[in-house]
C-alpha cells in the first residue's frame, strides 16, 4: 500500500497559478493534487488531444471552489464538498479558485500530462 501527502507529491505541471502534483500510488493508478485559480480554462492545454478534450477518467473530491466541466454533451458545475467522476472527454474551467484531489489510470494520465507540458512550452 502507498500513501502520500500533497507536499510529498512531486510537481508535474506548474505555471500561471496552476499546480498539478502527481504520483503513482499502485495498481496502475496515480493520485493528483490540483490547484486552479479562478478563470483557468484548460482548453488551450488539451487542444490537439482527441476532440480537444482530456481523454483520461478521473475519480476525486473537490476540496475548494467551483469548477465547470465541459463535455460534448454539455457542461456541469461541481462545487466544494462534492465527490466526482469525470469520464474521458472533458475540459475543466475554474469558476472560482479550485483545489481537488483525483485518482486516475497512470498510463492515460501521463499521456495527457505530457501533452499539456508540450502545449505550455
Amino acid at each position: 500500500m502507498t500513501a502520500t501527502t500533497r507536499n510529498d507529491t512531486p510537481v508535474a505541471i506548474e505555471g500561471n497559478g496552476v499546480e498539478l502534483r502527481m504520483q503513482e500510488v499502485g495498481g496502475g493508478m496515480s493520485v493528483a493534487f490540483a490547484t486552479l485559480p479562478e478563470g483557468t480554462d484548460m482548453a488551450p492545454a488539451v487542444k490537439g488531444l482527441p476532440d480537444d478534450q482530456c481523454q483520461c477518467p478521473h475519480w476525486g473530491y473537490l476540496l475548494k471552489g467551483r469548477l465547470r466541466m465541459r463535455t460534448k454533451a454539455g457542461s456541469e458545475v461541481y462545487e466544494a464538498g462534492q465527490a466526482f467522476y469525470w469520464a474521458p472527454g472533458h475540459v475543466p474551467e475554474a469558476l472560482e479558485d479550485c483545489e481537488y484531489v483525483d485518482f486516475s489510470p497512470t498510463k492515460e494520465f501521463n499521456e495527457v500530462i505530457d501533452h499539456v507540458k508540450a502545449q505550455m512550452s
